[in-house]
């Protein structure tokens, strides 16, 4: 079910301005946490999470010979999803996640995908190099979601999708209200609670064509295409 609608005045520019979470970490910090969380990761997250992740690969557009980058590819989880006969990318700023995730590639003997150890705030691709670029799980992680989706958009090419899926504050406000309480425990557990969705739209300047939820109503899946 979409709930993006371009006259929504939820998502007006005024909110821009505003805190996206009251929770702030580092990247040195994201890092500890990733790491800690490698060698279990697969066995909490990935099935708490499967169902975000079959709905979003179902809404991909893939299409034979797209160039298609996952910006946090940790574990490498999602890798079996994608179609063989793309040119996969994976990055990821935790090389202990990497390596499971290129233990997992090679195991699949997947010829289609490299994996890069990179800072999704900073990617060293060329403008317009990727058909579709994909962010699971990632933006309540990072330290400045804002410049990561900047940088998405960047390496997109024109008429390219963008897609994120994730958690963010609840509408409702009770809640919202707990979201913002927990958000800095759920840090040490690999995501703040707490990221506003407005907000996060306004100051990023994302005109989605879609927000849908997912499977589990607690996460969306939010679609754009670069202009």
């Amino acid at each position: 079910m979409a709930l993006f609608e371009r006259d929504n005045t939820e998502f007006r520019a005024d909110v821009g301005a505003q805190a996206l979470s009251g929770t702030v970490v580092e990247n040195d910090f994201v890092e500890r946490v990733y790491e800690k969380l490698s060698s279990v990761y697969d066995l909490t997250f990935g099935p708490l999470l499967h169902p975000g992740r079959l709905f979003a690969r179902d809404r991909l557009g893939i299409k034979t010979g797209d160039r298609v980058l996952e910006v946090g590819v940790g574990t490498g989880i999602n890798l079996a999803l994608y179609p063989p006969d793309c040119h996969l990318t994976g990055i990821d700023f935790s090389g202990k996640m990497l390596e499971k995730a290129r233990g997992r590639a090679m195991e699949r003997g997947m010829k289609n995908v490299r994996l890069m150890e990179m800072d999704a705030a900073a990617l060293s691709f060329e403008d317009d190099s990727f058909d579709v670029v994909y962010a699971p799980y990632l933006i309540s992680v990072v330290p400045d979601p804002v410049q990561v989706v900047r940088e998405m958009r960047r390496v997109c090419r024109p008429g390219g999708r963008i897609l994120i899926l994730n958690h963010f504050l609840s509408s409702n406000p009770v809640i919202a209200m707990v979201e913002k309480a927990i958000s800095p425990m759920t840090v040490h557990v690999g995501f703040k609670s707490d990221l506003d969705l407005p907000r996060f739209l306004s100051q990023a300047e994302l005109r989605p064509v879609s927000i849908q939820k997912v499977t589990l109503p607690i996460w969306s899946l939010v679609t754009c295409v670069k202009d």
